[in-house]
């Protein structure tokens, strides 16, 4: 009880990633963790981060895994059947389980071992995984830990899901600009907030004709042209108007 108490507590908060996974750790101790959706046809979108005990390499793990190594990670293949059935389904994977450059530039990279994953489908179609790393230093994953995990997962899983809720309706455009590469996200999250090309350019260090690119490749991945039209699909995120109605 202590433990989920202490995790619904950070619901919301700009540190989740750090304070929910030392109160997961009441019930599993995990060196880090990972919370992100996967999509068929879009990049993933990243929710939370953390990591205790150790060096935190997680976010430049996470850029690595979101530039490239998603596209080739099949791992969660097994369990989404499973989910079409289940509210959600358990995975445990080993490093050595992974491809060669996966395993060298996340497990390697970090000096983690291996990953229990608490997974749920979203109503967007996406795959929502909650992963819990094992560091090198640390025993692996028992039996009873991971049936511990499995018992509290629907559990962990309401708290993440309202986190994330609570987070975008702060932050209403945060799951589309997710989508984005870093620089053309930092561009379009300025346009939402009225900025000028030139006022972009000063403030992110760049000159006005590059901001131009950045926004018109962004917009190309929205299937956009217009600054409108991005207000459009923010507002759309939290369900006020859509698209169409510009």
């Amino acid at each position: 009880m202590v433990a989920m108490a202490g995790l619904v507590g950070c619901i919301g908060s700009d540190l989740f990633g750090t304070d929910g996974l030392r109160h997961f750790n009441r019930w599993v101790p995990a060196a880090a963790w990972a919370i992100y959706r996967l999509f068929v046809d879009a990049p993933p979108v990243l929710h939370a981060l953390g990591s205790i005990g150790i060096p935190d390499r997680t976010r430049r793990c996470w850029e690595v895994y979101r530039e490239s190594l998603y596209h080739f990670d099949d791992s969660f293949q097994p369990v989404r059947d499973h989910l079409t059935v289940h509210r959600s389904a358990l995975l445990h994977r080993h490093s050595s389980e992974f491809p060669m450059r996966h395993r060298a530039e996340i497990y390697g990279r970090a000096g983690l071992k291996e990953r229990l994953s608490i997974s749920t489908l979203c109503s967007d179609s996406g795959l929502l995984a909650i992963n819990l790393f094992r560091h090198e230093s640390q025993p692996e994953f028992a039996d009873e830990e991971v049936d511990r995990v499995r018992r509290v997962s629907p559990l962990v899983l309401t708290a993440v899901e309202r986190h994330i809720a609570l987070r975008q309706k702060e932050q209403p455009a945060a799951g589309l600009l997710e989508r984005l590469p870093p620089r053309e996200r930092e561009v379009c999250a300025r346009l939402l907030k009225g900025w000028t090309h030139d006022g972009i350019a000063a403030d992110l260090g760049i000159s006005s004709g590059t901001v131009k690119t950045y926004r018109d490749r962004a917009f190309e991945r929205l299937g956009i042209h217009h600054r409108n039209e991005l207000f459009a699909l923010a507002l759309a995120e939290i369900g006020v108007g859509s698209p169409s109605h510009r």
